[in-house]
């Protein structure tokens, strides 16, 4: 399995073909950098090792408390971790539980500051209101949104392929290294 380090250089080094790619996909240079922020934060801090105490883990720095219920619950290198599509999409889901819930404990500090007396009745208001905003929004820009999906999960499979290549490589070794020392006891030994 790579090492973090090594994960950085594949995420850095695919970085400009994927750009390359989605640039003349795309014709549009916001979209291109949509995709590209997209990808170089999951490669570098939302990618599948946010399941053990990673480089990426790390990375949060004050804020990776969030992610010790995702270490506790989900195991290395499981579908919901290192999985195509399910593992990114498990994360967003589960970072955006997150965010839901600073938004809605600033919302309701915000409202009890505002008036302290009605403060619930408006707490619930804003957020609908910053609930409906923000599905307007997706569904007013769906390709952007595509692409920022896109970008997020090549980041979290470009970890995934090193580290299945790099365990199929080192298996591969290991099979290797036990033909060759079947081979060595089965030769007669020469008796000078």
């Amino acid at each position: 399995m790579p090492s973090g380090r090594t994960h950085d250089r594949i995420t850095f080094y695919s970085l400009l073909p994927l750009l390359g790619g989605v640039a003349l996909a795309t014709q549009s240079t916001a979209q291109t950098a949509l995709f590209g922020s997209g990808f170089l934060f999951s490669g570098l801090m939302f990618g599948p090792d946010l399941d053990i105490h990673s480089l990426p883990y790390k990375r949060w720095g004050p804020l990776r408390w969030i992610w010790l219920p995702y270490r506790k619950a989900i195991a290395h290198r499981s579908m919901l971790s290192h999985g195509p599509l399910l593992g990114t999409v498990f994360r967003i889901f589960y970072l955006a539980a997150w965010i839901l819930c600073f938004v809605a404990v600033a919302v309701v500090c915000w409202a009890q500051l505002q008036s302290p007396e009605h403060w619930q009745a408006m707490t619930l208001m804003q957020l609908e209101w910053l609930l409906r905003r923000l599905q307007q929004e997706l569904w007013q820009y769906p390709l952007e949104a595509l692409l920022l999906f896109l970008g997020l999960e090549a980041g979290a499979m470009s970890h995934a392929l090193s580290d299945w290549s790099g365990s199929a490589v080192k298996r591969w070794r290991k099979k290797r290294l036990k033909r060759m020392a079947a081979k060595r006891h089965k030769r007669p030994k020469r008796h000078g």
